[in-house]
């Protein structure tokens, strides 16, 4: 008996770590499905009203506050891309595509996840510690006595927020690369403008616009509900809402890197690259 302990203690370990991420997952679907109840009854049944004061609100909180930071920080990949591919391109003396490579790498890859990244330190860990300092304060359970459903007037409004900003953003982003990228491809690589501008409009479809929107969409709707969800799950005080606030930032980049394997997986398969 000795000899299988340690398989024991594997087993035991797998089926805990296994219970805890369908948990997680279901915990995570059940409050998306939660909330499109609420958005069926305001939007199609019209029973209701979904506050567009405290949606306008969050917009701004998570949205427009952020515009500076994604534009920075989108701006320096569009530096870092034409200056990484060119040295390369130099020895088959096809430097002018550089402007192809920023174009499909930004729009269909590094905008939506570079803007999803930065929204997650920037607005995910706020909103998470938020409302853990709404359920510590015992303000969620003031809310329920009044027969306000806190899924309704706290998560709706974040939610919509979060997935519109991140697509806003992401177009933003975009454009900041893409430029950023032009600007070292004419400035100093001495690609004539003309010629990188028809090289960027010639390599680029809507397709590649349209995946990297999707994908922003997605990955705005993860952030929120995992901030969400984190923060309706606080407890143990202040350590309670650091910790939240921790787990927020972690697990939306894991989960937005691997839901964005998967739309590479998917759109590769169905020919949409």
């Amino acid at each position: 008996m000795e000899a299988l302990r340690p398989i024991q203690k594997i087993v035991i370990g797998t089926g805990r770590a296994w219970n805890e991420i369908n948990e997680y997952l279901g915990s995570l679907v059940w409050l998306l499905l939660d909330a499109l109840k609420w958005l069926y009854r305001a939007i199609v049944l019209r029973k209701i009203r979904i506050g567009r004061s405290a949606i306008v609100s969050q917009m701004v909180r998570v949205g427009v506050k952020s515009i500076a930071i994604v534009s920075l920080v989108s701006g320096c990949i569009g530096f870092i891309l034409a200056l990484q591919t060119a040295p390369s391109l130099q020895q088959f003396g096809q430097v002018d595509k550089v402007a192809n490579l920023v174009g499909v790498a930004v729009l269909r890859e590094l905008g939506p996840l570079i803007a999803a990244v930065v929204l997650t330190g920037f607005a995910g860990a706020s909103i998470a510690a938020e409302i853990g300092t709404m359920v510590v304060n015992e303000e969620i359970e003031a809310l329920e006595s009044m027969a306000l459903n806190p899924i309704r007037f706290l998560v709706i409004p974040r939610l919509i927020a979060t997935a519109v900003s991140l697509v806003l953003l992401t177009v933003l982003g975009d454009l900041c690369a893409v430029f950023a990228g032009g600007f070292v491809g004419v400035v100093f690589l001495d690609i004539p403008f003309e010629v990188y501008k028809d090289n960027t409009l010639s390599q680029l479809v809507v397709g590649d616009f349209m995946t990297g929107l999707i994908k922003a969409a997605v990955f705005g709707l993860i952030l929120g509900l995992i901030a969400c969800r984190n923060g309706l799950k606080v407890s143990g005080g202040a350590a309670g809402v650091g910790q939240a606030t921790t787990q927020t930032v972690v697990q939306t980049i894991v989960v937005v890197i691997f839901c964005d394997l998967g739309f590479t997986a998917l759109f590769y398969a169905i020919g949409w690259t």
